[in-house]
């Protein structure tokens, strides 16, 4: 019997991408070491880019990811649901960020100078870079997972545990927030 391109459960309806992550996830739990290296290089990647956008750390967003898998393999048997692996390991590496970012917070550190002049792409990548850091984690956090990872609202929802209005709630306060950040960089 084919597999169909959507399946539909009481859950909701599943992609063929969804479909086959519960599959590689089935067959890790049955120690399928090849399983297991196709579901780090599907996730690799994007949570290493989420890490870093977070952290603003490319050597610690490589640390938070590998930790990531790690607790995710360790605690896969907590997932009810396989089609949801993308969500858990996002949430997982979500959770790792914010304590890292905590803990920092309690560590005195320098302040940063402030007066950079965007001039080309390069420029506005650092300036993006600085300015996202001035935001608080939470809102941080949002705006990186919407509109840099471009997950949906429920995914964001999701990922970081909280409902979709206050998904809604903290994007609108990150957007205005970043804006108002931005303008006055570039005044």
């Amino acid at each position: 019997m084919e597999v169909t391109a959507k399946v539909s459960t009481h859950q909701g309806v599943y992609s063929d991408a969804r479909i086959e992550e519960a599959k590689l996830v089935y067959r890790i739990r049955q120690g399928d070491d090849m399983a297991l290296r196709q579901v780090i290089d599907r996730h690799r990647v994007r949570l290493i880019r989420t890490a870093c956008n977070i952290l603003r750390d490319a050597m610690e967003a490589e640390d938070v990811a590998q930790e990531a898998f790690l607790k995710a393999f360790r605690e896969l048997h907590r997932l009810r649901d396989d089609r949801a692996f993308a969500s858990f390991i996002y949430r997982i590496c979500v959770r790792l960020c914010v304590d890292r970012l905590r803990l920092k917070r309690a560590e005195p550190s320098a302040l940063e100078p402030a007066d950079l002049t965007p001039s080309g792409s390069i420029e506005n990548r650092v300036l993006i870079e600085k300015l996202l850091a001035k935001l608080p984690a939470d809102l941080r956090t949002t705006l990186v997972l919407r509109e840099m990872e471009q997950l949906s609202y429920e995914e964001v929802a999701q990922v970081m545990e909280v409902p979709v209005g206050t998904v809604r709630s903290r994007l609108h306060t990150a957007r205005e927030r970043f804006r108002a950040l931005w303008i006055a960089a570039n005044e």
